[in-house]
């Protein structure tokens, strides 16, 4: 069994979650050693506030739980924006997987700053696995 799939699928329910609530079918989730520190779903309509993506969300709710979520884990059903990624390289994640990509707009794309090797402030960038089922 691929190692990425239980974790995916608790993404997609997520997704799901936030599609019955009216928002865009995106949810994150944070794991370190095996385990989910945090997760969420997207918000930015329900909270009236473009920052409330699945992924912030998810890491806001690692930091709140366990003060730090660096070296762990972002799971999410899409690529995380340019948004998300600027959170995930400010607060050291280590490793990003994500499904489905986000055209322009993604943190691996042409502007992407989340593999980006130039922003010595932060580090080196996380491993990025594009993860197909």
């Amino acid at each position: 069994m691929d190692k990425h799939a239980p974790y995916m699928q608790r993404c997609l329910e997520l997704a799901a979650e936030a599609a019955t609530q009216g928002e865009s079918p995106v949810g994150s989730i944070i794991v370190k050693d095996g385990v989910i520190i945090g997760e969420a779903f997207e918000q930015s309509r329900q909270l009236k506030d473009i920052t409330r993506h699945a992924e912030v969300l998810a890491v806001m709710d690692a930091l709140q739980k366990h003060g730090s979520c660096a070296g762990a884990t972002l799971y999410s059903n899409v690529e995380p924006c340019i948004l998300c990624s600027y959170v995930i390289r400010h607060h050291r994640l280590g490793s990003v997987v994500f499904a489905k990509t986000s055209g322009e707009l993604g943190g691996t794309g042409p502007h992407g700053i989340l593999a980006a090797t130039d922003i010595q402030s932060w580090g080196p960038p996380p491993v990025v696995v594009h993860w197909k089922e």
